[in-house]
């Protein structure tokens, strides 16, 4: 599974211990759907059942979002 998901940030977020867990570890967004980014806030629990092969959108990066498909990525500069 892929998913198209829009970065408006130019440049580098700085973490430090306030931001670890309870368990003493910092969790990073991989999925592009956290409402914390760069931290994890659990919204790839959303992503569980996407389908290998298949490329997603969720509107507005929204995880609570009705996702669709896409057929492709199509990037402004191609």
């Amino acid at each position: 599974m892929a998913r198209e998901v829009t970065h408006e940030e130019r440049g580098p977020a700085v973490l430090d211990d306030d931001d670890k867990g309870d368990d003493g570890l910092i969790y990073v967004c991989q999925c592009g759907l956290s409402d914390t980014k760069p931290l994890c806030d659990g919204s790839h629990n959303a992503t569980t059942d996407e389908a290998d092969g298949v490329v997603y959108k969720y509107p507005d990066d929204d995880a609570e979002a009705e996702r669709r498909e896409i057929d492709e990525i199509v990037y402004a500069d191609e």
